[in-house]
C-alpha cells in the first residue's frame, strides 16, 4: 500500500493491484483518512458476513453502516463509541430462514475472531514510523 502526492493535503492510494482511492481532508469527494478506517472495519465484517452467509441463500439488501465520534482529549485525536449495524435481509424460504439463523453467529464470529481490522483496532496495535 502507498500514497503519492496530488497537491497539498490530496493523495491517491495505490495499492498493489492497481486499485486506487483518493484521500483528504474532507473537502470535496475524496475519503478522509478517518471515513477509511470506518469504510475498513465494515468492509473487513461485511466480507466475512456475506462469505458464511450467501452460502445459505443471496441476500435481498445487504448493508453496513459503521459510526463513531472523532474526539480531541488529553490522549490525542481519536476515534469512540464505533459501532457497526448490519442491515440484512434475505429472501422468504427455507434458505433465507437458513441464512438469517447463522447471520448472528456470523457477525460474532468476524468481531471476535475473523475480521482482521476489527480485531487489530480493539487489542491494539503499535505503529511503527521511520524516514527512509
Amino acid at each position: 500500500m502507498r500514497l503519492e502526492r496530488i497537491e497539498n493535503s490530496r493523495y491517491t492510494a495505490i495499492n498493489e493491484r492497481g486499485g486506487k482511492i483518493s484521500v483528504g481532508t474532507g473537502d470535496g469527494t475524496d475519503f478522509t483518512p478517518v471515513e477509511l478506517l470506518l469504510v475498513s472495519i465494515g468492509g473487513c465484517t461485511a466480507v466475512d458476513v456475506d462469505l458464511l452467509t450467501s452460502r445459505r441463500a443471496e441476500p435481498d439488501s445487504f448493508e453496513i453502516v459503521v459510526e463513531g465520534e472523532k474526539i480531541r482529549d488529553t490522549a490525542g485525536n481519536r476515534l469512540t463509541g464505533l459501532q457497526v449495524t448490519f442491515r440484512i435481509t434475505f429472501p422468504d424460504g427455507e434458505q433465507g430462514d437458513k441464512a438469517r439463523e447463522l447471520l448472528p453467529d456470523a457477525v460474532r464470529k468476524s468481531h471476535d475472531r475473523l475480521c482482521t481490522v476489527t480485531r487489530t483496532v480493539e487489542l491494539g496495535t503499535p505503529v511503527a514510523t521511520r524516514i527512509a
